[in-house]
């Protein structure tokens, strides 16, 4: 074994974007979708989506959140408007703006009120990729359907919040207006927040309702099941028009790239013990004195400290002598 000190322009750091699809079987768009059968504890907060009727595994949840309380029953009559879904406002809050006391702000217009889908986080490894969000949502009046995406593909600057970076929704999609427009009415805002660093979509009930007529139930103490209204706008709108939820992932990895480079005068004599005699401590034979010959089969990396850090398997022995130089690149993926 020889040690080789390695330097500094042996190195190199490279950056690559990996994007994938987000939702199980590698299926680039949900066209299906399902919910359970059997009711539970957690209805009242989120409902999971799945694409099969077997429901094994989930896509994304539904969420309904209210400042005021609205839409659901009091945890305790005694104490008005502590609801599950002021719960879920101020989670969704924090996590968003890590302030309790900041409004949602959808281009400019504040809600009390969102529905928030959630990506289950089994789908992608790192975060969603901006510009390939699209998804219709339909409703009984106004335009009927909006065909929505993020306005990713409009902006120059990233806008960042607390959990990341923050894109528009808007009218259009792959990224762009489809009016060359902002996309949205400064009245009732933009239709939402597309969120792809928690993999989270914030969508405004104010302009969804005003172009679909699909509007929350905001009675105070009653079960409004806004979780189910939103399901059903997208699944009907989807089933009606042959469309679907469209949206990939994006994962950032990282790799160093470590250059081993042998000269010809290096590396080329083994330290095995069986080519030294064991009486004489000679050489065996003179052909490893003057043309000597090794066989490169593993590169490990060490400290400062001679701690072995990293090993690389070659697939076959390389052959090392005076007349050859070796360069290997050895890539350590993070």
């Amino acid at each position: 074994m020889s040690y080789k000190r390695l330097d500094p322009e042996d190195f190199l750091v490279s950056i690559d974007s990996i994007t994938s699809t987000v939702w199980s079987g590698n299926t680039p768009t949900l066209t299906t979708f399902f919910t359970s059968s059997t009711a539970s504890s957690n209805d009242e907060y989120y409902k999971n989506v799945y694409q099969d009727s077997s429901r094994t595994d989930v896509e994304f949840a539904i969420s309904y959140g209210d400042k005021l309380g609205s839409g659901s029953v009091n945890f305790n009559d005694l104490v008005p408007y502590i609801t599950p879904t002021r719960t879920v406002y101020g989670q969704f809050r924090n996590l968003i703006y890590g302030d309790e006391n900041t409004e949602f702000n959808f281009g400019g217009t504040d809600s009390e009120t969102f529905w928030a889908l959630t990506v289950d986080r089994a789908r992608y490894k790192e975060k969603l990729l901006p510009g390939t969000f699209n998804i219709s949502i339909s409703g009984s009046s106004g335009d009927g359907t909006i065909y929505l995406t993020d306005n990713s593909g409009m902006v120059s600057t990233d806008t960042y919040l607390d959990c990341g970076r923050v894109y528009q929704i808007i009218s259009g999609s792959n990224g762009t207006s489809h009016d060359g427009g902002t996309g949205y009415s400064t009245t009732q805002g933009s239709f939402g927040l597309f969120l792809p660093d928690i993999s989270t979509l914030i969508l405004n009930p104010a302009a969804i309702a005003y172009h679909t007529g699909v509007t929350p139930n905001r009675t105070s103490n009653s079960a409004g099941d806004n979780i189910s209204l939103m399901f059903e706008a997208i699944s009907g709108s989807i089933a009606g028009l042959g469309t679907g939820f469209k949206l990939n992932s994006e994962e950032t990895l990282t790799s160093d790239y470590v250059f081993v480079r042998a000269r010809n005068s290096e590396l080329n004599y083994s330290e095995n013990p069986s080519f030294i005699s064991g009486s004489t401590g000679d050489v065996l034979y003179d052909s490893f004195i003057n043309s000597p010959q090794s066989y490169v089969t593993t590169v490990g990396l060490y400290n400062d400290t001679n701690e072995l850090l990293a090993v690389a398997k070659l697939s076959k022995p390389l052959v090392k002598d005076f007349t050859k130089e070796t360069l290997l690149r050895v890539k350590l993926d993070f």
